[in-house]
């Protein structure tokens, strides 16, 4: 973005100091001399007067002479007052007054202008159409200038409202200066061919300027070519300017379709449009009017490799054979200039290098035409018809945004019928009704509804009716019969039902443009009409054409699709990946962070790196671990082998595509703590340098496409790979090993994490020229975690802002670091980071929010206090704030000029409950919206054709407001705007009365703690522990699984094994006979399709035990023996075959006697004990076979022997989880394993009805000791040969050591309700067991 940047900047600061611009060549700096004080009152007219002493030659300003100001005769909004400056002159502001010592003035007005005093135009403040504001007495001045100021010789002001104590009243003042203007016209056959000076330097740069006034949607204004097909044309396409661009190959015959930028919309419109094009090397600036549009054009500047010559008004091409076929240009051109040469004063000179082909004039003829707007779904327009005649007969012009409409409606006279024209789906139907005959019906012409002027042509006579619409016909025959034409026909609407015309309009009346209208043979006179001689109307607006084109500038972001009524736009978002009225705001998140807190597991997902900035989403792997880990794959091959080559050449060059864009890449890494790419380098018999300086004969290339020769955790341009920074290389002589040139295979795994270089887009390896050297390599995906992105420094966008306006949005986001984007080191330090507010006057400022056209606001809160301002930031009549109102209400309120406008969500529950809740609040041009947490979102929608900018200048006031009143207590975190974050700490560590941080998350996020893990409190956010849960991962939702082969077991010691014998029977009874158990919480999950089954055996010292098994159908018994001395007792619950091969779980929690069984969290049953209610001296629990069953009943016995084959996952005794600890040690183990266990991803993968039992075993490749890394469903192998060992193989491995851990009294859970561990432990002051 930088180097965009830079270009704009390069072109700007090329300019020549004189911006030949038609709007201010020749113009003086000082423009603001009052125009209208010295003009005659034959300059001044009006609608009405009325009386001789109010009319409108007494309307100057501050003048009492007359009545003191222009009065009409009727207060109304169709009255006018209108000046004549006698010649075009630049109006840079207005003034206006009541009338003098009375009580009729102003309060809004419209004002509109003209060059030949018809086809008038609206003056249009902002984006909006509103009027002016006018007065709030009759003799104050109010002074408005105009920004951007227009040239013009009739001005016209349209009072809209007035004092409602008096009537209209008016004095005015103009201001501004002369304005010279050199025109030349062309008549659609005619064109202009200048010769350039044949310098033997071209000129760096372009800058062509020129006004343009078009009589019609088409033509060509300037064109200019080369030898081989290269050319630039500036072309009106319908009514939009297009400059086509061919930057082809000067040298070849250009193949590739000519480049396009499109600018401008309704601009024959036959008022006049600026244009400016700059050229320089690739770079194009193209404005229109206000509106710019930057291209970086591809490849060379070969475009500007072209002849001498330029045409004007069309292609001219005199002597030459090629003939072009587009429409030449019809209308004016004013202050034409290339390269600060006036074309036209040459043409009108007759000077050698202009050629003038047919009739070029040098004066620019006024139209003649007069069009009406219909202003609302209520105008309409009554006119004669050709009464008597034996036909209807109707022509006129119509352009309009909107798909339906009545257009018109006429009686026919005898009661013989009636027809109406009208729109619908953007066709053009006519219904024509008589007496006994079904409607007879024709349809023409399709998508009039585009803004274009469309030709309509109705007649009707005896036998036959038919429509033109363009070229489109449509006929339909009739029954003959006389047809009489009516008295009145009825244009755009109906002047209501009680009239008695008969005119009915249920899609509603039209909103568009109407000229050219012709009843018969008669021409229509809209002026009659506005004078009151002819027809009648209502809510017209005559002589003038008021479309706007809403879709320019379009509103919609992010590619968003504008469509356009006459009223309003609306944007299509569909596959934007964003949402709202404007596809502002991002469906998605803006990091794998922000979805981890959403307790999202690790997967693909699509992420929005700067929210509801310019940058797309882009798909991810996000990796839940304690830290969220960003992965973004590359495109490239997955290993690149490498082979001899010549001496210095390359022999490897390979490029890394990756799926997100540069710019999206570059946000990532911007707002990430943390990158890094791993890159995994073998070498055998590697090449040998001709020198041994240390030169390093490899390189890569990053994001920002430079060069990089260091490797691994090396700094920067040391030339050195990790080894050589270490002094740990196999030869001391060189800096990597793999240029050490040795005839063995050495290896690397090189990791890059300088952020600001990555990713890798491309690798390069040369040779010294060892014809046997191999190498191969293979480089991983970028891997990012955390989400630092807080905004520093304001002020430097600020000053961003002003130079390149209109590149703010994407500067400000894809170039954060030069806008004072600060990255701290922390975890996620946007989403956690918060400030305490401790005082009601306390508060933290910031510059002034800068959101025009949208505001997105976003942040988390809690507090206990009722109300409360969160933020405010006020301009000098515009404002934004968003507060607490009241316990259940949060309320959103702004202005932007049009009033102020509330947005409020009201809560079945108070917000001041101290948890965490999420605002977010939207304000663009089409409304307001507001969202706290899941409520439903409100939205308020903006008044139509208002302000749209909000403009605000004071601080922005975060937690108070600048009375210091309403304040905040409590806590705010995470606040972004419009996608950039504050940084709340940093400001509140300076600021009295708030302090940085919060603390409490885990009231709020604790639920994202799983499976029995407990939320503990971070300085920034929680983490979940899940040392007593039988699941890990980051929110312990990982499930722990592993396949049992066949005759495999593991067994959990809770004691250290002693064996018991006469001798010792004592010592061990010392140790274990007081430890008793009253109550334990068990859960398991399984999947199997053996039978029986064991799928957990828990045995004592005391010959008790626990058992859970599959009996021979399938169903699930259970048996519980707690006194040695009775036998045990035996459940079966037959709830369904549970050997099915699908996963199932179980859950059985014992409180003394009551045994309660719960199976796939739905099926539940309540047992008693018999046998007794304390569990004595728990010893081991056994999962699989068990070898000794001593004492256990016969079913027990039968199943231990079988043992379980399948997948069991999440077994948990009270605090012990068995499978965890053989799994994931994390200490001392108590786990033995027997046979084959091998870890699984999950039990449920691949679960399907019916499955055999070898489906549920994962293959088993490699034997015990085979090196490499684990991969799932295999047998778990020390990798390193260091800290672990094989689990399962033949024989019986013991791994790590058991032991015992003392519990306090202190330590022991109080209640079951708080821990799901094993409570209710009889404690005697003794060593006690951790469960």
């Amino acid at each position: 973005m930088a180097s965009v940047a830079w270009a704009v900047l390069k072109v700007l600061l090329l300019l020549p100091t004189q911006t030949w611009s038609p709007v201010g060549a020749g113009n003086p700096p000082d423009c603001d001399a009052p125009l209208a004080s010295a003009l005659p009152r034959s300059s001044f007219s009006s609608s009405s007067e009325l009386s001789s002493s109010h009319g409108p030659g007494f309307s100057r300003l501050n003048r009492r002479d007359g009545a003191g100001g222009w009065t009409p005769l009727v207060s109304n909004k169709y009255q006018w007052l209108q000046i004549d400056l006698g010649e075009r002159m630049e109006v840079t502001a207005v003034a206006t007054q009541g009338g003098y010592g009375s009580s009729d003035w102003v309060t809004s007005y419209l004002l509109m202008f003209s060059d030949g005093g018809r086809n008038w135009k609206q003056y249009r403040r902002e984006e909006s159409i509103w009027g002016f504001p006018g007065n709030t007495n009759a003799d104050s001045v109010v002074h408005y200038r105009l920004q951007p100021p227009f040239e013009a010789r009739f001005l016209r002001f349209l009072p809209l409202a007035w004092n409602p104590r008096g009537r209209i009243g008016m004095r005015i003042e103009v201001y501004g200066c002369a304005y010279k203007s050199e025109v030349v016209y062309f008549d659609g056959q005619s064109a202009l061919l200048y010769t350039l000076d044949k310098k033997p330097l071209k000129p760096i740069r372009d800058v062509i300027s020129l006004k343009f006034k078009a009589m019609q949607s088409n033509g060509i204004l300037l064109h200019r070519e080369g030898q081989h097909g290269n050319h630039i044309t500036l072309e009106l396409i319908k009514g939009k300017l297009v400059f086509f661009l061919n930057s082809g190959n000067a040298k070849l015959p250009s193949t590739i379709a000519p480049v396009t930028l499109t600018l401008g919309s309704l601009l024959d419109d036959q008022h006049w449009h600026s244009v400016l094009i700059e050229l320089l090397d690739t770079q194009v600036n193209f404005t229109v009017d206000k509106h710019t549009h930057h291209f970086q054009a591809k490849g060379d500047s070969s475009y500007l490799d072209l002849n001498f010559e330029i045409s004007f008004g069309g292609i001219s091409t005199p002597g030459r054979s090629r003939a072009f076929t587009r429409k030449s240009f019809h209308g004016c051109l004013e202050n034409l200039y290339y390269n600060g040469v006036d074309v036209t004063e040459l043409a009108k000179k007759h000077k050698p290098q202009i050629l003038m082909m047919g009739n070029v004039s040098f004066s620019c003829p006024q139209p003649q035409t007069v069009p009406v707007t219909f202003l609302s779904s209520r105008s309409y327009l009554a006119l004669p018809g050709n009464s008597g005649e034996d036909k209807v007969s109707v022509t006129f012009q119509f352009r309009t945004w909107n798909r339906a409409g009545h257009l018109l409606f006429g009686e026919l006279r005898r009661g013989s019928g009636s027809f109406v024209l009208f729109l619908k789906d953007g066709k053009l139907k006519l219904s024509l009704f008589q007496p006994g005959q079904s409607p007879r019906n024709v349809t023409a012409g399709a998508g009039l509804n585009d803004g274009q002027w469309h030709s309509v042509s109705f007649s009707a006579k005896w036998s036959h009716m038919n429509v033109v619409v363009d070229n489109d016909t449509a006929v339909q025959p009739l029954v003959a019969v006389l047809i009489d034409s009516g008295d009145t026909y009825y244009f755009g609407g109906c002047l209501g039902n009680s009239s008695g015309s008969g005119c009915k309009s249920p899609l509603g009346g039209f909103q568009g443009c109407l000229r050219l209208i012709t009843i018969g043979d008669k021409a229509v006179d809209p002026i009659l009409v506005q004078q009151g001689a002819l027809g009648s109307f209502r809510d017209l607006q005559i002589d003038s054409c008021g479309i706007t084109d809403r879709c320019l500038p379009s509103y919609c972001e992010h590619g968003g699709e504008c469509s356009q009524s006459w009223d309003t736009f609306s944007c299509d978002c569909l596959g934007t990946g964003y949402t709202g009225e404007t596809c502002h705001s991002s469906l998605y998140e803006q990091s794998c962070e922000a979805h981890k807190h959403r307790g999202n597991p690790s997967g693909l997902y699509s992420i929005d790196a700067d929210g509801s900035g310019p940058l797309g989403p882009f798909l991810v792997y996000c990796n839940m671990t304690d830290s969220a880990w960003t992965v973004v794959r590359h495109g490239g091959p997955d290993a690149v082998t490498l082979r001899g080559a010549p001496s210095g050449h390359p022999r490897s060059a390979v490029s890394f595509a990756y799926a997100a864009g540069a710019g999206q890449l570059r946000a990532a890494v911007n707002l990430a703590e943390r990158c890094e790419q791993r890159l995994a380098l073998r070498c055998g018999t590697a090449r040998r340098p001709d020198s041994r300086d240390g030169t390093p004969l490899s390189w890569w290339v990053g994001r920002t496409n430079e060069t990089h020769t260091y490797w691994g955790g090396s700094l920067p341009d040391a030339q050195k790979c990790t080894c050589g920074l270490e002094g740990n290389c196999i030869d001391s002589q060189y800096y990597c090993n793999c240029d050490a040139g040795r005839n063995e295979w050495t290896s690397d795994t090189i990791v890059l994490s300088q952020k600001e270089h990555l990713p890798v887009t491309q690798i390069v390896m040369t040779d010294a020229g060892q014809p046997h050297s191999e190498a191969d390599y293979t480089l991983g995906p970028l891997l990012c975690r955390g989400d630092t992105r807080i905004l520093k420094v304001w002020r430097r966008e600020s000053v961003i802002f002003e130079i390149f306006p209109s590149l703010f949005g994407r500067l400000r986001w894809e170039d954060g670091l030069s806008l004072g984007v600060q990255h701290k080191p922390g975890q996620d330090e946007s989403f956690w980071n918060s400030a305490s507010f401790n005082t009601e006057t306390s508060y933290l400022h910031f510059p002034a929010f800068h959101g025009e056209l949208t505001a997105d606001v976003c942040f988390f809160f809690k507090t206990t206090v009722s109300s409360g301002v969160f933020m405010e930031n006020l301009g000098i009549t515009d404002f934004i704030r968003i507060e607490l109102r009241a316990p259940t209400e949060v309320t959103f309120s702004f202005d932007v000029g049009n009033g102020p406008c509330e947005v409020t969500v009201q809560s079945p529950t108070p917000f001041n409950d101290n948890q965490w809740h999420h605002v977010r609040a939207e304000r663009n041009v089409k409304g307001a919206s507001l969202q706290v947490d899941q409520l439903p979102q409100k939205m308020q929608p903006a008044p139509a054709d208002g302000h749209v900018r909000l403009q605000l200048n004071s601080q922005l006031f975060i937690g108070g407001t600048a009375t210091r009143q309403r304040g905040f207590l409590g806590c705010i975190r995470s606040l972004q705007l419009n996608g950039v974050a504050l940084d709340l700490e940093e400001r509140a560590t300076v600021t009295p009365g708030v302090e940085p941080g919060c603390a409490g998350h885990c009231s709020t996020y604790g639920h994202l703690c799983r499976n029995g893990g407990r939320c503990r409190e971070k300085r920034r956010g929680v983490t979940c522990d899940c040392a007593f849960s039988a699941y890990d991962g980051p929110f312990c939702s990982n499930e722990i699984s592993a396949y049992f082969a066949t005759g495999s077991s593991m067994t959990y010691h809770f004691q250290e094994h002693y064996t018991l014998s006469e001798n010792s029977s004592s010592l061990v009874s010392s140790l274990h006979r007081d430890v008793t158990l009253t109550r334990e919480m068990i859960t398991l999950s399984f999947r199997t399709t053996r039978t029986p089954s064991l799928l957990l055996y828990v045995s004592s010292f005391y010959e008790e035990y626990l058992s859970v098994i599959l009996a021979n159908n399938g169903s699930l018994q259970i048996r519980y023996k707690l006194d040695r001395h009775q036998n045990p007792d035996a459940f079966t619950f037959d709830f369904k075959n549970m050997a099915d091969g699908q996963l199932h779980q179980v859950k059985i929690n014992r409180e003394e006697a009551v045994v309660m069984v719960e199976v796939n969290q739905s099926a539940k049953k309540q047992v008693i004990l018999s046998s007794g209610t304390e569990f004595n001296a728990v010893k081991s629990l056994i999962l699989g076979k068990v070898l000794e069953a001593a004492g256990a009943d016969p079913d027990t016995r039968r199943a231990a022997t079988s043992g379980f084959t399948g997948c069991l996952s999440a077994v948990r005794f009270g605090r012990a989880a068995p499978l965890k600890a053989a799994l994931r040690p994390s200490g001392p183990s108590r786990v033995t394993v027997r046979g084959h266990v091998a870890p699984m991803a999950r039990c449920a993968a691949g679960a399907a009805s019916g499955s055999p039992a070898r489906e549920l075993a994962p293959r088993l490749a490699g034997g015990a000791g085979r090196s490499g890394p684990a991969d799932e469903g295999e047998p778990l192998v020390n990798a390193d040969r260091r800290d672990s060992a094989v689990i399962g193989d033949t024989g019986f491995l013991r791994i790590g050591r058991a032991g015992f851990e003392l519990l306090a009294s202190s330590d022991l859970p109080a209640s079951a309700s708080q821990s799901a561990e094993i409570t209710g432990v009889s404690h005697h002051a003794r060593p006690s067991l951790i469960f």
